[in-house]
């Protein structure tokens, strides 16, 4: 405890705090255990992780940056100021959370950002009650800049300014700011969005941009920073204002789906985006096996289901997700509070999820899992096949998947790695069709597979599609 408390006495501080019963699952999902103190090695400091307080109802978790002065201006990998300017021997860094920290948060808790946690699968692709401090954080901008980047995203936003000096008040306020965040969130989504946003606020990096900084910040504001009101001063900022990077970055415009959303790499060369593409599939599909009664499992904000609604072949829809805060958008993405009783007939947003054998989901004309399977765990993939083929048992099925044999033609897309850091896997061509063959002859089911998008010669179309339907 004594080396704790010393500890807590440090300027670069950020602590996250979960509530809920067995609250203590902090660890797991983090992959740090709470009865240690562990130390990570950075160029120019040391990281530390420790937890404060561990209860049955309550569980903070602390990262504490120390920074090497020194090796900050000797590290030739590192940039503070310029040679010939004294910014480059005193400065502010050692004492502020900037991308010193967001270097910090990437490397101690990657796994963390990736959604992974084989001791929670469910809790880690959960939406958790969550509060975040930032201390001492640089945020150039005007009053209030911190909350318009963070308030989007779904965060109550405190803002309280670090006096000049705490003895000479009427010096004023200082261009630092304590931030807490206080949301409903998973918690790799936090994450990735304090680790891209740190330094956005501070206008600055510590080390030289490179190429590679854009598949960062694609991999990281995948799912959020597409659709982000401020999105033009996030990209800017994060790649320093470059212009021949900033043009690199094309998110496709892009409907979220939750967990579902993967489109963190776009086409080359786009003619439409790959989610439209599959969107037009799926409906194209349903209108094939005569469906009229559809739920979309997984549905995340609503954008298939937005476009089912505009059909009126389809009387009845049903949109399902795990998450209370995708199905808030998808409520507001369809505007079912405008409506009137007779259109609100025709929808409905359910809290479930794939795995669960829901009685609420049986006897629907059709049931779609699109950009779905792939999120969920190998191990638990048998439970969705039950839930789905075996209990809910609609009269046709619509699976959409990418095919990981397309990633080799996505130009920033790193090699031996998924479309987007909450995938669990990703099939090729073969696979997808042995496992629809399984699910097919073990539940009852006729199976045609189809292409999504443009198709290469040797490596198929970057998506591909099931469609079942129940002999």
């Amino acid at each position: 405890m004594r080396q704790r408390s010393q500890l807590l006495g440090g300027n670069l501080l950020v602590t996250i705090t979960y509530t809920a019963p067995d609250a203590s699952d902090l660890g797991y999902l983090l992959h740090k255990n709470p009865s240690k103190v562990q130390s990570f090695d950075l160029n120019g400091g040391v990281a530390t992780v420790f937890y404060p307080e561990v209860s049955g109802e309550r569980c903070t978790a602390a990262l504490l940056l120390e920074v090497d002065a020194i090796d900050l201006v000797r590290n030739k990998h590192l940039r503070v100021g310029t040679r010939d300017s004294l910014d480059h021997y005193v400065n502010d860094r050692p004492y502020v959370s900037s991308s010193l920290m967001s270097v910090a948060l990437g490397k101690v808790f990657s796994t963390a950002m990736s959604g992974r946690c084989k001791e929670r699968p469910q809790l880690a692709v959960s939406p958790l009650q969550l509060v975040i401090q930032l201390s001492s954080v640089s945020v150039m901008g005007p009053p209030g800049f911190a909350s318009s980047l963070f308030e989007p995203l779904g965060w109550e936003v405190s803002e309280i300014p670090v006096p000049l000096n705490p003895e000479f008040p009427d010096w004023g306020d200082s261009s630092y700011v304590r931030i807490t965040l206080t949301g409903t969130i998973r918690l790799s989504d936090a994450l990735r969005q304090v680790y891209l946003l740190l330094p956005v606020l501070d206008d600055a990096k510590h080390y030289w941009v490179s190429d590679d900084e854009v598949g960062k910040l694609m991999r990281a504001g995948a799912g959020w920073l597409e659709t982000h009101p401020h999105r033009e001063i996030i990209t800017q900022r994060y790649l320093a204002h470059q212009r021949s990077m900033t043009e690199k970055v094309a998110f496709p415009i892009h409907e979220e789906r939750g967990t579902e959303a993967d489109d963190d790499v776009p086409l080359v060369p786009a003619r439409k985006t790959l989610r439209g593409l599959r969107v037009e599939a799926v409906l194209k599909a349903l209108h094939d096996v005569g469906a009229r009664k559809v739920v979309d499992m997984g549905c995340g904000e609503g954008a298939l289901l937005h476009r089912l609604f505009s059909d009126p072949v389809f009387t009845e829809l049903v949109g399902t997700d795990v998450s209370p805060q995708m199905l808030n958008r998808a409520e507001e993405r369809l505007r079912l509070r405008e409506l009137s009783d007779r259109q609100r007939e025709r929808v409905r947003l359910l809290q479930s999820s794939v795995t669960y054998l829901d009685e609420r989901l049986r006897d629907f004309d059709a049931a779609v899992l699109m950009e779905v399977v792939e999120h969920i765990e190998p191990e638990r993939l048998a439970a969705l096949e039950h839930s789905v083929f075996g209990y809910a048992q609609p009269r046709s099925v619509v699976v959409t998947t990418p095919n990981v044999e397309f990633n080799s033609l996505y130009p920033l897309l790193p090699e031996g790695t998924f479309r987007h850091p909450d995938h669990r896997f990703e099939w090729t061509r073969a696979e997808f069709a042995q496992w629809a063959a399984s699910i097919a002859s073990t539940y009852g089911y006729s199976v045609e597979l189809r292409s999504i998008g443009e198709v290469d010669q040797l490596l198929g179309a970057p998506t591909q599609m099931a469609i079942f339907r129940r002999a």
